[in-house]
């Protein structure tokens, strides 16, 4: 039941190239930042990446991207990386975009074992009709188109099929974690980290503080640790500031 692996590269060293993988975090908040600077150092390639983001230009994801690691992302949002949108628009890269909460619906239905859902989000739009650049050519024309998806009418109104997520692997950060996999998140740091660990068929948790089994409440668990198999004690980590404003003091 012991699930602790030394350190990041260990936990990650069966990862192959061309793996799927779910990865927490919002913009910054969450991210499982050890691990996968762990990915970097191991330099695998091809990867189907799945999260909300892709970090930015320097941090988090936005590290394999510019390394040339991912092959292809479905995320929700993608505006706070400039190489994102050069490799995207290059043709470099694969982009499934899909709404939030139906991104959010996708990774829960796939750790619930639930095949597909129906949903009104991304109705009448490029999401649903069968007109969303999923790649590009290098000349900037449309190499792949995201094919259409299936409708469907329920008391006199049009629905959006979307199909479950599931991932080789999951990457998440906790604040708190125990051997058997148990996680505790912190605050909104929690965001897409609980569906992700449900998402992967092998969850890896990097912890910031881990304690042994029973010192955690059973009520105050968020991830409980059947969904996880292995888990990373890292300590305190940097945690970034997306984007920044201040004001000028009142004179």
């Amino acid at each position: 039941m012991d699930k602790t692996m030394t350190d990041p590269a260990a936990a990650i060293a069966d990862i192959p190239s061309g793996a799927s993988l779910a990865v927490g975090g919002f913009g910054l908040c969450g991210i499982p930042e050890a691990l996968i600077e762990g990915l970097e150092a191991a330099g695998v390639t091809d990867l189907k990446v799945v999260s909300n983001n892709c970090g930015v230009d320097d941090w988090g994801l936005g590290k394999l991207l510019a390394a040339g690691q991912i092959r292809r992302i479905t995320a929700s949002y993608v505006g706070e990386n400039k190489e994102f949108a050069r490799q995207y628009l290059a043709g470099e890269l694969e982009v499934e975009l899909t709404p939030q909460g139906s991104l959010a619906e996708r990774l829960r239905a796939g750790g619930c074992g639930i095949p597909a859902f129906y949903t009104p989000a991304g109705l009448g739009t490029p999401v649903a009709d069968g007109t969303m650049p999923l790649r590009y050519a290098p000349d900037g024309t449309v190499a792949v188109h995201a094919p259409a998806k299936e409708i469907r009418i329920f008391d006199d109104r049009e629905y959006v099929l979307e199909s479950a997520i599931t991932t080789d692997f999951a990457l998440v950060h906790a604040a708190l974690g125990d051997r058997h996999g148990n996680l505790v998140f912190n605050a909104a740091a929690g965001n897409f980290n609980a569906l992700c660990a449900m998402a992967g068929r092998i969850t890896i948790a990097e912890v910031e503080q881990l304690v042994e089994p029973g010192e955690i409440p059973p009520g105050h668990v968020h991830v409980p640790g059947v969904f996880v198999q292995r888990v990373v004690p890292v300590g305190a980590v940097e945690k970034r500031i997306e984007k920044r404003t201040v004001r000028t003091a009142a004179i």
